[in-house]
């Protein structure tokens, strides 16, 4: 079980941490999914610096996921795509996003790679939970 937990350990933070580019770069994904959310949210400024806030969490989980404080990362990366998975499906982002060329100009669309990673950085981050509770319960037992 100890290679699983190094497994999506491994993955929830590779995910993250590809992802914080895109965030901390301004990217034109970033700018339409974070500009989109403040306009809808009526927050202007989460349009500006949620991209910020959102990257430093991961960042922060993706750390704490190869120490012994695990558990926050896990909980850490299920909160954040719960947010995200939530935004996804309830606000006007959606599911698929666009895709942009180097130019800034719309392509197409990801046909919702985007939110297919978010449910399994969840689920991931999930059974970290799971097992990290299991395995306490069975070292009090």
């Amino acid at each position: 079980m100890k290679y699983v937990k190094w497994g999506l350990s491994i993955f929830i933070a590779f995910v993250f941490v590809q992802s914080l580019f895109f965030k901390f770069s301004g990217s034109p994904e970033t700018e339409f999914i974070f500009g989109t959310l403040g306009k809808w949210s009526g927050l202007a400024w989460f349009g500006q610096y949620g991209a910020y806030m959102v990257g430093i969490v991961e960042l922060i989980a993706s750390v704490l996921l190869f120490t012994r404080l695990h558990a926050l990362g896990a909980f850490l990366a299920i909160g954040t795509m719960t947010g995200a998975i939530f935004f996804h499906l309830f606000t006007p982002i959606g599911v698929a996003q666009p895709a942009f060329d180097a130019a800034g100009k719309v392509v197409g669309n990801d046909g919702g790679t985007l939110f297919v990673m978010a449910c399994l950085v969840w689920l991931s981050a999930a059974f970290l939970l799971y097992q990290t509770k299991r395995g306490d319960r069975e070292e009090v037992d």
